[in-house]
């Protein structure tokens, strides 16, 4: 035979070099059944019949039987069955053709047609970040990997991300799944950590340590399936889901202390504005009340003014009519306003007696006052 029994093809088992990936040690890997070697199951069974029969030998007729029933046999190697997880690719001379679905499928035998059945319903996931090491006495514990989860922000700051990655085979996607990319999961690794660290590096500490999470995992859910299907993966990312954002171990009470005080300047300010609200609209409301009073005062001078300019002009038009008429009105009207409030004694100096008479007006006006305030004596003594 032109190459060893046990190898099935001149780079190994099943026609690949390195596990079976092909002359140059890539192409799609063998996830399905192995095709049984032809060569391999004709020699064995030769070497059976020659035991079976008397004589050791086969004739002619015994020979043509054989090779009818090592090609049925060969032809029915051609079934095989797809998992309901699973998606058949059929291969033709390492060619693809066709999808196999779920169930009993067939495909011509080995080496014209084979078959790789990738899971294209199991969901897969990544931890970037972050491991899980199984420990005989601790259990699974989590391991940080601070070469992955150590970030760059907008702002020249560093965060600690970790995070979850899950994703599964595209229903259409499974020949590009197998033949597009090489190693799936550290495809998917890398463009998540590539992608992750873009949209942090565009995006402030602040906003990512606090209320931003979901908007970075669409963020970067949104870019990681872009680029996959730029480069044909046939993956389909599920969800991204952020586990661990903080600062680094070595700042963290730096940090802390940091938000600290920008919560304290916050609080500092949400004071100072709340009295400012309270503040500025009393003085608004005294400036508008003084502005009010100012021209309530200033309407009252002016009508007042107004006024007393047209009852002067009145009392100048009938002055003008009788000159000695309102000349006299005007005096006894400011002897009344001078005198009203004023103790006054009327002396009459053309008397011609020797006693002065005079009228004592101040005390009458002091006596009539009282006589009005004494009550009536009513009755009388008997």
């Amino acid at each position: 035979m032109p190459w060893s029994n046990q190898g099935g093809g001149p780079w190994g088992t099943g026609g690949g070099g390195a596990g079976g990936k092909g002359p140059w040690g890539t192409g799609p890997q063998q996830s399905g059944p192995n095709p049984p070697d032809l060569e391999e199951f004709l020699r064995r069974g030769q070497d059976k019949l020659r035991s079976v029969l008397p004589g050791g030998s086969l004739g002619g007729k015994g020979l043509s039987l054989f090779v009818l029933a090592a090609i049925v046999i060969w032809g029915l190697s051609g079934f095989f069955r797809v998992d309901p997880d699973e998606l058949g690719v059929v291969l033709r001379f390492g060619k693809y053709v066709r999808d196999a679905k779920p169930g009993l499928n067939y495909h011509l035998p080995y080496p014209v047609e084979s078959v790789l059945t990738p899971k294209v319903t199991r969901v897969n996931r990544i931890d970037i970040g972050m491991r899980l090491v199984e420990d005989l006495r601790r259990g699974t514990t989590l391991r940080d990997v601070p070469e992955e989860s150590l970030m760059l922000t907008g702002d020249e700051n560093i965060v600690d991300v970790d995070f979850s990655v899950f994703w599964l085979v595209k229903p259409d996607g499974a020949g590009d799944y197998l033949f597009n990319i090489q190693q799936p999961e550290g495809t998917v690794k890398a463009v998540a950590e590539s992608a992750m660290r873009e949209i942090v590096g565009r995006s402030k500490i602040e906003p990512i340590l606090t209320g931003e999470r979901q908007k970075i995992e669409t963020a970067v859910h949104d870019l990681m399936q872009s680029t996959l299907d730029h480069y044909g993966a046939g993956i389909q990312i599920t969800q991204v889901q952020l586990q661990k954002v903080d600062p680094p171990a070595q700042v963290i009470d730096s940090f802390r202390d940091v938000q600290a005080a920008r919560a304290d300047q916050e609080r500092a300010q949400n004071e100072a504005q709340t009295y400012a609200n309270k503040v500025v609209p009393e003085a608004m409301g005294r400036a508008a009340q003084v502005f009010q009073n100012a021209d309530a005062y200033k309407s009252q001078t002016v009508a007042e003014a107004k006024g007393a300019t047209s009852r002067f002009l009145q009392v100048y038009e009938q002055y003008k009519k009788a000159p000695d008429v309102t000349r006299q009105r005007l005096y006894l009207e400011t002897m009344e306003r001078l005198f009203g409030g004023t103790d006054k004694i009327i002396v009459d100096p053309g008397a011609s007696s020797g006693v002065v008479p005079y009228l004592p007006l101040d005390q009458l006006m002091r006596r009539q006052p009282a006589a009005s305030q004494t009550p009536p004596q009513t009755g009388g003594s008997r």
